[in-house]
């Protein structure tokens, strides 16, 4: 009888519910469940950024708290985005146009900052009579910007409803290819994504934002849709798909001229939010508000400041399971609630609407009826149904070029994110180190030993030290043996982890046989830190997974990974020093690779760190701003870092204290020669090297 039939008989469950065994605890070593550590912390950021917003929500019970929301939301938007910019001129100019059955294309280029030229397709309808109802479309993250088919099928079908269409092309995408390839066409990148966050990532450097670069260029397109004497300033709308859709937020969140948005597949899952699965929704440079979670402002909020124009957001129901996370809709549909107590608080409920749809992230030919029906509702008052799409034959992309080359950048000279970033020039001011990488004290936990075992000529202790709740460091403890010496305890950091090189005549117990005690940890999200795999779509789990994702994530949450890393360092500095076979020692760090910049944040940080010996690290931040094709772990990035230090200020700061700094690199990680390296480093402690040399004899010539 299998257990399936016994299962089956009267009584059976009963039967089986028999007395425990007696168990003991498993006498074997009492490691952690570390890749949960990482995640845990993350989750309970979100959970505390969840409640926090949930406080300010719920108190939104009166139209004046409801009006004090909307200003604050918009404040808030400007803040975290880097700050309003200035109106410059437009320099508008028509370069062609042509026709077509009931409407016409122009074909127009204006310059949303100086030098930095957007390229657009106008539609305007050749029937009926002005000033038309208008539109601005803004793209998703199609390589071809504006001439994507489903997006020109709905800017045709608007301007043949009697709408003019302003079909603009968003950064790094169609004509507005900032890194292009031999073609001069194609960019070089994987994806627009990429686009978007390769310079994003720099301007974050000065506390600039791509967020802010491309709600400007909305606004910017906007200020020439209105001006325009066939459009009805009073009767102007925004709608999107995906990317576009989560620009439309952005504009509604800054613009107070719209009477009416249609939001598509936006990004509307916060991260501030219930049951947050690590690292959440990042992607884009633009979508990832940093330091929002202590500020209590989350996606949904771009949206409260429109409140109560009419608004419909849409989705597309798959991407339950085939975008960030399982709780994607569910999380965006909660959200919807509150600003649905919201527009009935100001007494217009009906003006906020949901549509949802079967298909794939796209805006698919049912999505692009309901944007038609919404605005033929509250742009022209009509309740007559549109239940068929008008006649659309779209455009090969040359037709829709505006520049002749296909490139601005070529056709026009255009000015670039990253050259317009790498122009700045600030005048550092002072700032505190802990404050700018979001640093959370540690927790100054002793260092705990789980076990000591000997190897050949040394013991070994596997320890680990509680840096921060729910987190716990793992380390590898290699003690000499034989009589007492006075020689430095050497923490080693390595990119691949504690376990890379620790068996025997390997570095770490080599060390150790010439005196040295080694303290060899895994730091967060690296060795048996790295996160586990979050729940969803395997393949959005499976790149979400990368350490540039838990670093936005990071930055969203006000808790940097740099950040994160250096306290995990100082809880083991404090850790060891009151390890019985340590005390009395001087602590050194080694660190190599993308671990340098974070033990040098911890030396500026912590005097207890008597010497440091950096290899393979990077050279100065100025150097990524400077550099196109930078190659660098974004982990290490802190926004607005270079208006206040750079890593050669830390290290002149850190006189007498020695620095050592072998095979530096520059941003895109190639060796500088030492004399070039000394020529920024200043100060007789510094000392250069060519190679970087990680081996015994380089860790064991520490100054005495």
């Amino acid at each position: 009888m299998t257990r399936r039939q016994l299962l089956t008989l009267p009584g059976a469950a009963a039967l089986l519910r028999l007395p425990a065994l007696s168990q003991k605890p498993y006498p074997g070593t009492a490691y952690r469940d570390y890749p949960r550590c990482l995640p845990d912390y993350m989750r309970d950021l979100a959970d505390e950024a969840y409640q926090r917003r949930n406080r300010e929500i719920a108190r939104l019970t009166t139209p004046e708290a409801v009006e004090a929301r909307k200003r604050w939301a918009r404040e808030t938007f400007w803040k975290l985005a880097g700050g309003e910019p200035e109106r410059t001129t437009l320099s508008a100019r028509t370069i062609g146009s042509f026709e077509r059955e009931g409407y016409r294309v122009e074909k127009v280029v204006y310059q949303s900052r100086p030098e930095l030229y957007i390229p657009a397709n106008l539609y305007i309808p050749t029937r009926g009579v002005p000033p038309y109802p208008a539109v601005l479309f803004q793209m998703g993250h199609s390589r071809n910007g504006k001439a994507y088919l489903p997006y020109q099928r709905c800017c045709q079908g608007l301007v043949r409803l009697g709408y003019v269409v302003l079909a603009f092309d968003p950064m790094g995408q169609g004509e507005r290819v900032y890194y292009p390839d031999a073609s001069g066409v194609n960019s070089r990148l994987s994806s627009p994504d990429n686009e978007h966050t390769v310079p994003g990532k720099q301007m974050l450097l000065f506390g600039d934002t791509s967020t802010r670069l491309q709600v400007w260029d909305a606004i910017r397109s906007l200020d020439y849709l209105a001006a325009l004497p066939i459009v009805d300033a009073k009767r102007m709308a925004t709608t999107g798909q995906s990317g576009g859709g989560t620009l439309s937020m952005f504009l509604i969140a800054a613009d107070d001229r719209l009477a009416t948005a249609v939001v598509c597949s936006g990004n509307t899952e916060n991260v501030a939010c219930a049951d947050f699965i690590p690292p959440g929704s990042t992607d884009d440079a633009e979508q990832d508000f940093v330091a929002s979670g202590p500020a209590g402002f989350d996606r949904w909020d771009t949206l409260y400041p429109f409140a109560p124009k009419p608004l419909l957001v849409t989705v597309s129901d798959k991407d339950f399971f085939g975008t960030y996370s399982p709780d994607y809709i569910t999380n965006g549909w909660e959200e919807f609630q509150k600003l649905q107590k919201v527009y009935a608080v100001l007494g217009y409920a009906d003006r906020l609407a949901w549509a949802d749809s079967p298909l794939p992230h796209e805006l698919a030919y049912d999505t692009r009826l309901k944007v038609y029906n919404w605005f033929e509702r509250w742009l022209k008052g009509s309740e007559q149904p549109i239940e068929q799409e008008p006649p659309v034959a779209p455009e090969e992309d040359r037709i829709l070029w505006v520049a002749e080359s296909g490139s601005v950048l070529r056709t026009f000279g255009s000015m670039t994110p990253f050259a317009m970033n790498k122009a700045r020039s600030v005048e550092k001011e002072p700032a505190d180190l802990r404050t700018l990488i979001g640093l959370a004290e540690p927790l100054g936990a002793p260092l705990s030993t789980l076990r000591r075992v000997p190897s050949r000529e040394v013991d070994v202790e596997a320890v680990e030290v509680q840096s921060a709740p729910k987190v716990w460091v793992p380390a590898w403890l290699f003690l000499p043996r034989g009589r007492r010496n006075e020689k430095p305890v050497v923490l080693l950091l390595e990119a691949g982890g504690r376990n890379r090189q620790w068996s025997e005549g390997q570095l770490y117990q080599s060390l150790a046989v010439r005196g040295y005690p080694v303290c060899a940890p895994d730091l967060r999200g690296i060795g048996d830190l790295a996160p586990e795999f979050g729940r969803g779509d395997p393949g959005q789990a499976q790149s979400h997974e990368h350490e540039q994702e838990y670093a936005w994530s990071g930055l969203i949450l006000g808790r940097p990974l740099v950040g994160q890393r250096v306290s995990d360092i100082l809880a083991l500095v404090a850790g060891c020093e009151k390890h019985p076979a340590l005390e009395g020692r001087r602590m050194v760090v080694a660190a190599h690779s993308k671990l340098t910049v974070a033990a040098l944040f911890a030396a500026a940080l912590d005097k207890r760190i008597s010497e440091l010996y950096l290899a393979g690290g990077l050279v100065s931040f100025r150097n990524v701003v400077d550099t196109e094709n930078y190659d660098q772990p974004f982990a290490n990035f802190v926004p607005n870092l270079l208006r206040h230090t750079d890593l050669p200020d830390l290290a002149a700061a850190l006189a007498p204290r020695r620095i050592t700094l072998a095979g530096t690199v520059d941003a895109a990680g190639y060796p500088m020669a030492s004399d070039a390296v000394r020529n920024i480093y200043n100060g007789s402690h510094v000392t250069t090297r060519d190679k970087a040399d990680w081996d015994v004899d380089a860790l064991s010539s520490w100054n005495g």
